[in-house]
């Protein structure tokens, strides 16, 4: 709808780990581009903040576990960082399991999206301005299923020297150079299935 300004969502992270945080809010970044990214070392660090506002909790279940109560009432915007399968404790609670490959994460991380918003992100992704040809769509699909720029040269009969260059005008169109980046840019616009990278 013209003339409605969506809210820009504003996402909240805690968990004492900085290198989990830092790389979750890159992925996050990646995944809702606009979006509001908030770390916070600790559940006291979180509640000297205003935190309420936040539209999801990533959070840590050491953290989730000292403070249910908090969370179980905010429990549609709360997703647990576990590490490994979630334990009883945690049944009913979305969680992502932090301790796995990086393609599997990113997968999860879409399908934890598309789960909490099957109606749309109120931050839905802004057009960039420069929208993808129907060849380096091609190409974007097949890199995000894993294929190397070999491959695809094969698999769609041109050079190795083109499917270079699709790549750097893909790059270039949509500012995003990480193939966890692209696969989330892929999936969020429909380019290639959840269930398909």
């Amino acid at each position: 709808m013209k003339g409605i300004i969506m809210p820009t969502p504003e996402i909240a992270i805690i968990d004492p780990n900085t290198l989990s945080s830092l790389g979750l809010s890159d992925l996050l970044e990646e995944l809702i581009p606009g979006a509001i990214i908030r770390t916070f070392p600790s559940f006291a660090a979180f509640m000297d903040d205003t935190p309420d506002m936040y539209a999801h909790y990533f959070i840590s279940s050491q953290v989730y576990l000292k403070h249910t109560a908090f969370f179980l009432a905010r429990r549609p915007k709360t997703i647990v960082l576990a590490t490994g399968e979630a334990g009883p404790q945690l049944a009913g609670v979305l969680t992502l399991n932090i301790c796995q490959p990086e393609k599997e994460l990113v997968r999860n991380i879409v399908q934890l999206h598309e789960h909490g918003h099957r109606h749309g992100h109120p931050g839905k992704l802004p057009a960039t301005g420069h929208e993808l040809t129907a060849r380096e769509i091609e190409v974007l699909a097949l890199v995000v299923k894993g294929f190397i720029n070999k491959e695809i040269a094969d698999r769609l009969n041109i050079s190795l020297t083109t499917v270079i260059s699709h790549r750097k005008n893909i790059t270039e169109k949509i500012g995003i150079k990480s193939v966890s980046g692209l696969t989330i840019y892929a999936v969020m616009h429909g380019y290639v299935e959840a269930d398909q990278i």
